[in-house]
């Protein structure tokens, strides 16, 4: 059979929303991701290194809430996004995946293998913390943090649950969330919902492409001791 093309164009133009789910996808996925490369990483470097009261308790504590199951926490995550006036927009959406204190952790284990006699140092030098971070420590943390970029990346770009709950209105809705309106209660467009899944798929495909080498390093590295 012939290579054609009809079903992308029937993507594309058989609704006005595709584009838009897929903007919003892209929004909400790289939020989230820069805020946990910059803020696991910043607060992984502090319990790693930096000494202060109750550190270890206020860690496990954190630690802890991975417990959690999110269907504990979604009915009172949608009462504080209703309150604060979130609902059906992409703040609603990104709020609550500030919270997630699976890259915390994984800053910190990466973070505590790296010798303190680096930072100690640039600390006799007279270096402050704000440099000893930027200079030293986030260099040498690339291949955590590109694993850490991955994985938010991917988790937030397929998440399902917590935009189908936040979101009403079509035009704010997710792309994963969009595809599934190709699945009707009489029938499904598989055609055109397949094209949908394949179009999907290529943004954490180029995301994990950029950030391969750092990624493959991390792997590598857990491997390694001494």
């Amino acid at each position: 059979p012939a290579f054609k093309l009809d079903n992308f164009q029937r993507l594309l133009g058989g609704t006005k929303y595709y584009a838009n789910w897929m903007l919003n996808s892209l929004i909400v996925a790289f939020a989230v991701t820069a805020w946990h490369v910059v803020f696991d990483t910043m607060a992984g470097y502090a319990f790693a290194k930096r000494r202060f009261p109750g550190r270890d308790v206020l860690f496990w504590i954190l630690l802890s809430t991975l417990m959690i199951p999110i269907h504990v926490t979604l009915i009172p995550l949608y009462i504080i996004t209703r309150r604060i006036g979130l609902i059906d927009t992409l703040g609603g959406v990104i709020l609550p995946g500030t919270a997630v204190v699976f890259g915390i952790f994984l800053m910190r284990q990466y973070i505590q293998t790296l010798p303190s006699e680096l930072e100690e140092a640039a600390r006799v030098d007279g270096a402050s913390e704000f440099r000893i971070f930027w200079e030293i420590i986030l260099p040498l943390c690339k291949p955590a943090v590109a694993a850490l970029a991955i994985f938010t990346f991917v988790r937030f770009w397929n998440d399902f649950l917590w935009p189908l709950v936040v979101t009403n209105d079509p035009d704010m809705r997710t792309v994963q969330l969009g595809l599934a309106m190709f699945q009707g209660r009489y029938g499904t467009q598989w055609t055109v919902l397949m094209a949908g899944t394949v179009t999907a798929t290529l943004p954490t495909l180029a995301v994990f492409l950029l950030g391969q080498r750092w990624f493959i390093q991390s792997v590598a590295q857990t491997g390694v001791k001494g």
